[in-house]
């Protein structure tokens, strides 16, 4: 049985904590600010890039001037999204026999649609989406469920799966409501109980069987 296949990307198939590290190491030196640690910066992705950068001007005390921060990492942001950024181990493989498997498969992230885009290109895996949702691309984010409702009305029919990594993930797929795997190696924060879903992996060389699992329940 084939089904439709929807994935989160930061923290679900790519590491991209590096290059996000990056962009706000240089936005905060823009503003004449010190680095913060990448374990900060990482405990503040998930919600998108404008919660992202009222998160980083939280934790060095500037409280005014949101819109011109957030032009700032955009920019460093785009200017370089892919260099440290990396998939997790076994993504590319498992994402070939996915689709070579018949699934039909998409992104739903609320990274901007832009830089989601242009990552997927550098690091090779474009080729096998056929939609991206970003988090500039409805009127709303995760956890609403517009988002992911807007990716799988993009793909064909049939049984739905949403593979995430996060508490904001979790969120989305019970507010679609959507059969949920979460992958436990990403950036979720709270204890593995604490999140609703039904299936869980730690190997990215699991999933397959896992799909096949849930698109027959």
């Amino acid at each position: 049985m084939t089904g439709a296949l929807v994935f989160d990307l930061d923290g679900t198939l790519i590491d991209s904590a590096p290059d996000i590290h990056a962009a706000c190491v240089r936005m905060l030196a823009d503003y004449g600010h010190a680095p913060l640690a990448p374990e900060r910066i990482q405990s503040f992705v998930g919600n998108g890039a404008p919660r992202l950068v009222e998160r980083v001007m939280g934790a060095v005390g500037e409280t005014t001037g949101h819109a011109d921060w957030l032009a700032r990492f955009l920019a460093h942001y785009a200017a370089d999204p892919a260099t440290l950024t990396r998939p997790y181990p076994g993504v590319p493989e498992v994402l070939e026999h996915l689709a070579e498997a018949g699934h039909a498969l998409g992104i739903c992230t609320n990274k901007p649609e832009t830089p989601a885009r242009e990552i997927l290109r550098r690091l090779g895996l474009d080729r096998h989406f056929a939609v991206v949702i970003g988090g500039d691309s409805t009127a709303a984010t995760k956890p609403d469920p517009l988002p992911l409702a807007r990716a799988y009305e993009a793909l064909p029919g049939g049984p739905r799966l949403f593979v995430g990594d996060s508490e904001v993930d979790a969120a989305t797929a019970r507010a679609l409501p959507v059969t949920f795997a979460l992958f436990t190696e990403g950036y979720r924060k709270s204890p593995l109980a604490d999140l609703p879903h039904d299936f869980a992996f730690s190997r990215f060389d699991d999933l397959p069987a896992l799909v096949n699992r849930a698109l027959a329940r």
